[in-house]
């Protein structure tokens, strides 16, 4: 017995990565039937007001355009009289295509084109002319403050936390006080994979929905209520997504498009949005903070506010965990927390990457560099000062927190104690040098999920579950879990996911997926141990017959006795003997809840920034971070390493480069394209260094795994911010950090 078929925690190749680097992989504008046609949407050319007429004539005339759906002949839909089913809507009047002549944002689709080929749809498309009469829009958010409201409904995962203490009786008396507003407008997710859908219509009535989207039940889900499609008639694939960072967790309009056209002309449809589209599907939220913090002289927290209103739309009420953060991550008994919406004419922000993370841990960790420069202090020593041992907004204890030995080595690695304190110090020829950290915090959830399990003679494995893999691993270390569990050559195993027929997984999102579709893999791969133990028991003369599953490993394709390894079976033995051609099983773990309810549950990160900014032009490079992070279980540190580089990259360019440009004349986002809507290129990240600090956790799920989609982007900005004023000594807390607002 070996440890060859030990995988969880090795530094594994991506299994699907063959498949992607050849082009093998399918991506959902991919797909071709016989008969293919293509559909381009039309977008709206005001924020707000009504349709008054819609010229389809000169487009219909082409020959070869099948149709142009508008509200004028879109009807009889399902969503009218059933249930609207989508598994990450916030409370409100959820937005229905091509229902009215009412238009509420700019860009929204109000009509499509069909035709046979692409290049005469969109040439058709250019042809249909609208007549609106426009009402007055409001796209401002800090012209707007008088309108701020609490937000109406609930929506899970966001809780009003309750203020604790005497706020503003503890800030009066506290003799050092530190008070900002940071304003962050909206960011896009933009991945490289624009949103697309290809039907595939069947003479049965049946679609087949190829579709960009981070749960394929979302899609099937979405497309039965809004269409009155049973599940039968409904199938609905996503095995690769090119980047979605949250954008695929709604249903995008480009799915409704291609489903209505291909019902409606019985063709295989294709629909895929336009970069500038992309700008059309929700954001980051537009958010203004207002943090104040007082301290006494030796660092210790008095109290804290973390005041913040952020944007929504007309018609729902989208929310995030903005302020929670401030009463979560230091201690700190008295703390007063407050999140108002506003009401805008846009389309309704959407969950990106850490949402309300990214944030509210900004405008927290800004303010807690601020108040360190005010006490004349390390602001890493004053995060140590004030470090918390349990949830002060929920009076729970951390499952673990490995924050502090985060500070530890990503400081040393840094070399954060040869840092010269004073603004403007570290200065070579007309660079100044600046150094900033911060803290980063996100949680380490699970949610339902269920997996299948086949074990067949040949002795290869397959699992599967309706999960996603939008570029984070999940096929990898899926493969990983389930190669090591039942003790096989990870080359036996085939992980299946993107097929709403596999068994139920919750979105792909909030770094849950590693933890909770892994503990169903586990779970079904310990139920294949044990079916393949009551096989091996019916084998004549078996020395297993009076053996428990706990005296028994699984390694190398066999079963092993544990105290005595000479005495083994290989698993196909097992089925060839007893005649066995597959074992089946499908697992539905339940979580210890009992025990979780005790604890607070979060992963969490030092990062340590230098940036150079060149004094006459105002240029910041980002030439160094160091980031720390404590998130439980590393299943495959290199895929979990690709996805925390990724987050600081992600980072740095929400500090420095994504600046959206809303034209309130129009209401409209006029820089919406990747020549003016700036990311940062290779050239504008350099030496990135991650460390996993090791964390035992035994309370968050049975692998002890916490997530690290999120984790690797919070605190990055902040971080930088803190070095260019380290840097410069001066304070920008508008994002991004621009040269006109250094200059």
């Amino acid at each position: 017995m070996n440890n060859e078929t030990t995988y969880i925690g090795r530094p594994m190749n991506r299994v699907d990565g063959y498949a992607k680097v050849t082009g093998d992989a399918k991506y959902a504008a991919d797909y071709h039937a016989k008969g293919l046609c293509y559909g381009v949407v039309v977008s709206a050319g005001i924020a707000r007001g009504r349709i008054v007429d819609i010229d389809t004539s000169a487009a219909l005339q082409l020959e070869g355009v099948l149709q142009v759906f508008t509200h004028q002949n879109v009807s009889g839909l399902a969503w009218f009289n059933r249930s609207y089913k989508d598994m990450d809507a916030p409370p409100g009047k959820h937005f229905r295509y091509l229902q009215t002549d009412m238009v509420a944002y700019s860009q929204q689709p109000v009509a499509l084109v069909v035709a046979e080929t692409f290049e005469l749809a969109r040439y058709a498309a250019t042809l249909v002319n609208i007549s609106y009469e426009a009402d007055a829009h409001t796209t401002s958010l800090t012209g707007n403050l008088d309108k701020a409201r609490p937000p109406k409904g609930k929506k899970t995962g966001f809780k009003k936390p309750a203020n604790r203490g005497h706020f503003d009786k503890a800030f009066k008396e506290a003799p050092v006080r530190a008070e900002a507003t940071y304003y962050q407008g909206a960011e896009h997710h933009n991945p490289m994979e624009m949103h697309a859908t290809t039907v595939l219509y069947y003479k049965n009535g049946s679609i087949t929905v190829y579709d960009k989207t981070q749960g394929v039940l979302n899609t099937q889900s979405y497309v039965k209520s809004v269409f009155g499609l049973s599940g039968k008639k409904v199938k609905a694939l996503s095995p690769f997504v090119g980047g979605a960072f949250g954008s695929g967790l709604r249903p995008q309009y480009q799915l409704f498009m291609a489903v209505l056209a291909a019902l409606e002309l019985k063709r295989s449809v294709k629909v895929m949005l336009t970069r500038q589209q992309m700008f059309s599907l929700g954001f980051r939220p537009i958010t203004q903070q207002t943090l104040s913090i007082g301290a006494v002289e030796d660092g210790s927290l008095q109290a804290i506010s973390h005041q913040a209103v952020s944007g929504t739309s007309q018609f729902e009420d989208y929310v995030e965990n903005i302020v929670n953060w401030s009463g979560m991550l230091y201690h700190c008994k008295n703390v007063q927390q407050d999140y108002k919406l506003v009401s805008l004419d846009t389309y309704t922000p959407l969950d990106m990457r850490a949402p309300g993370a990214v944030t509210g841990v900004f405008g927290l960790e800004c303010a807690m560099d601020e108040l360190a420069y005010k006490l004349n202090m390390d602001p890493l020593e004053l995060r140590r000062i004030n470090y918390s041992v349990e949830d002060g907004s929920m009076k729970k204890p951390y499952s673990s927190k490995g924050l502090m030995d985060c500070y530890e080595q990503a400081a040393a690695r840094f070399g954060w104690s040869q840092r010269n304190p004073a603004p403007r110090s570290m200065k070579t020829g007309r660079l100044l040098t600046g150094w900033g950290m911060a803290t980063g915090m996100w949680d380490a959830m699970t949610v339902p999920a269920r997996a299948k399990a086949t074990f067949t003679a040949d002795g290869k494995l397959t699992v599967g579950s309706a999960t996603a893999d939008i570029g984070t691993g999940t096929y990898t270390i899926m493969t990983q879990i389930a190669a090591e569990t039942l003790g096989l050559p990870i080359d036996n195993v085939t992980f299946q996911l993107g097929d709403a027929s596999l068994p139920f997984a919750y979105l792909e999102g909030g770094s849950a997926t590693a933890a909770s579709v892994g503990t169903a893999v586990q779970k079904a791969c310990l139920q294949i141990r044990e079916r393949l133990l009551s096989l091996a028991k019916d084998i004549p003369d078996s020395p297993f017959r009076e053996l428990s599953i706990e005296q028994l490993t699984f390694a190398d394709g066999k079963m092993y006795m544990i105290e005595t390894p000479a005495n083994f079976i290989h698993l196909k033995d097992i089925m060839t003997l007893t005649e066995t051609d597959a074992v089946n099983v499908t697992s539905t773990p339940l979580p210890n809840i009992f025990k979780q309810m005790k604890y607070a549950k979060n992963t969490h990160s030092a990062v340590f920034v230098e940036v150079q900014v060149d004094e006459e032009l105002g240029l910041v490079k980002v030439s160094r971070v160091v980031s720390a992070i404590a998130a439980g279980r590393i299943l495959n540190p290199k895929t979990a390493r690709s996805q925390i580089m990724g987050g600081i990259v992600w980072g740095i360019s929400g500090a420095l480069y994504e600046e959206s440009v809303m034209d309130h004349q129009f209401g409209r986002f006029v820089n919406h394209n990747y020549a003016e809507y700036h990311i940062p290129v290779n050239l504008d990240i350099n030496d990135i260094e991650v460390i996993f600090v090791e964390e035992n956790d035994d309370v968050v799920n049975p692998l002890g795994v916490k997530g690290v989609g999120e984790i690797g982007q919070v605190g990055v900005a902040a971080a930088v911010a803190n070095a260019i004023f380290h840097a410069t000594g001066k304070r920008i807390r508008d994002l991004p950090v621009t040269l006109d607002k250094l200059l």
